[in-house]
């Protein structure tokens, strides 16, 4: 189902059929500040391993996923008061920081050294679900722009994918905040001179 939500105000009735869509273990594509992403419920393993075979991306490479606001961050990854402070300037934004995860993320979601990637993208819709949902979801990148073109190539596989607008694919600037050392691991979209 291609569903047209508006970027600046997004329609209660809509979120929540999307949100039933995440809590029945489906699939959505849903739109961030970055690019249109891939998503499903953090703790739906079944979901998660979905996505995986969707991407041909191995097990041990886990997805980043997409927290509400730094307070959710704060449940699912170790929050220094340094980090809190780069990411309370930050976000939300086009930033993905790497953390050190907390014993609520499920072990799919952690890299062999037990970090996360945490994203609070600058983008209602995508909020408004995560908000909604009362749980974070699933981030990882579709490479088209266009809604119908993605609705095209992936709705045999997601129960969703909302149309938010053209979204010019550019990817996250990632900024690993482990051992409490700012290092970016990818310059993308975003300044960063906040560091």
């Amino acid at each position: 189902m291609l569903l047209a939500i508006t970027a600046d105000n997004p329609q209660k009735r809509l979120i929540n059929k999307v949100i039933e869509v995440l809590d029945q273990g489906g699939l959505i594509i849903y739109p961030t500040d970055t690019f249109y992403g891939i998503g499903c419920d953090l703790f739906n393993k079944r979901s998660i391993t979905r996505i995986y075979q969707l991407k041909k991306r191995p097990l041990t490479k886990p997805f980043s996923f997409v927290c509400a606001d730094l307070k959710d961050i704060s449940l699912y990854a170790k929050v220094s008061n340094n980090a809190y402070r780069i990411m309370k300037r930050s976000l939300p934004g086009p930033y993905t920081f790497i953390l050190e995860g907390t014993r609520l993320v499920p072990k799919l979601m952690l890299t062999s050294r037990r970090t996360v990637g945490i994203r609070v993208p600058n983008n209602k819709i995508c909020l408004s679900i995560v908000k909604g949902l009362g749980r974070p979801i699933i981030s990882t990148s579709v490479t088209l722009a266009e809604p119908s073109e993605i609705h095209d190539a992936y709705a045999a596989f997601v129960g969703i994918v909302i149309d938010g607008g053209v979204i010019s694919y550019e990817p996250s600037t990632v900024i690993s905040l482990v051992d409490d050392n700012p290092e970016v691991i990818r310059e993308g979209k975003g300044e960063i001179d906040f560091l």
